[in-house]
């Protein structure tokens, strides 16, 4: 499977996407003080099927741990609109993600409200700019999505 990487993409993420495909164990952890965090955090490629090219994209995302799940956020630095990550996740559950070497296909679906709850504190404990996003992101609620390995 080829995996490009979409040249429209800041370079910092282009990099993050490229050190990922060369070598997974030292893109799992990244520098979030890159993105007003403090310290290195966790983080997976997602990789979905884009809803108007069906090509492959790649995108490296902060994760959480809920259930044997992984939880990611579809905050998109509290603009106003969702990620394409999102929209092509809604078109097409079925992604692939890689969490440091270890790579597995998920089903991917939206936290319900009492999910959301809980999941946002978890995931804001670990990247609190996450509750700025959400203070700017207006009247758009961000998403919290699980990701359900289908082969654990």
């Amino acid at each position: 499977m080829k995996i490009d990487i979409p040249e429209y993409m800041p370079d910092w993420i282009k990099q993050h996407i490229q050190l990922y495909l060369e070598n997974p164990e030292k893109a799992h952890l990244w520098d979030s003080s890159l993105g007003g965090g403090s310290g290195l955090l966790h983080t997976l490629l997602l990789i979905t099927r884009g809803r108007k090219s069906g090509e492959l994209r790649p995108l490296p995302l902060i994760y959480g741990e809920d259930n044997g799940n992984y939880i990611v956020i579809a905050s998109k630095g509290g603009s106003p609109d969702h990620p394409a990550w999102y929209l092509n996740l809604q078109s097409t559950p079925e992604c692939e993600i890689r969490v440091g070497t270890k790579r597995m296909n998920a089903l991917a679906r939206s936290a319900d409200a009492h999910e959301r709850q809980h999941l946002w504190e978890k995931m804001a404990k670990l990247y609190p700019p996450y509750d700025d996003y959400q203070q700017a992101a207006g009247v758009r609620e961000i998403p919290v999505v699980i990701l359900e390995p289908l082969n654990r």
